[in-house]
């Protein structure tokens, strides 16, 4: 079955770094547009950072220039580099692998990222 494992969260000082990794299987990696979303109690997940099959990357206008997002389709794995912390990048981080059909695609379990001021 699919299965999207996240690691990397925890706490850390405002202006401080994480870096997030999302383990696929069960899924032709190299043929999923891979992406992070984020999501705070009461409000919708929304999306950070995607990359695609061909490495095209797009970022949420909140975290331009601090978060990197990459892919490693030999390790079946897609991380997010997240440097220059504020206390509102705090939430639960979700793994997302979606092909172009697909509507919604898969999700991992989620990795909480708090940062304090």
């Amino acid at each position: 079955q699919v299965q999207l494992v996240e690691s990397g969260g925890g706490l850390v000082q405002a202006g401080g770094s994480l870096r997030l990794s999302c383990a696929a299987s069960g899924i032709i990696f190299s043929a999923n547009n891979m992406a992070w979303y984020r999501q705070v109690p009461g409000k919708e997940r929304e999306l950070v950072a995607s990359i695609g099959t061909g490495g095209a990357t797009n970022y949420a206008n909140s975290v331009k220039g601090r978060f990197t997002i990459s892919r490693d389709n030999s390790q079946n794995t897609v991380y997010l580099q997240m440097n220059s912390l504020k206390p509102e990048d705090t939430g639960v981080y979700y793994c997302n692998a979606k092909r172009l059909f697909q509507l919604s695609g898969f999700w991992g379990q989620g990795a909480q990222v708090s940062v304090s001021s």
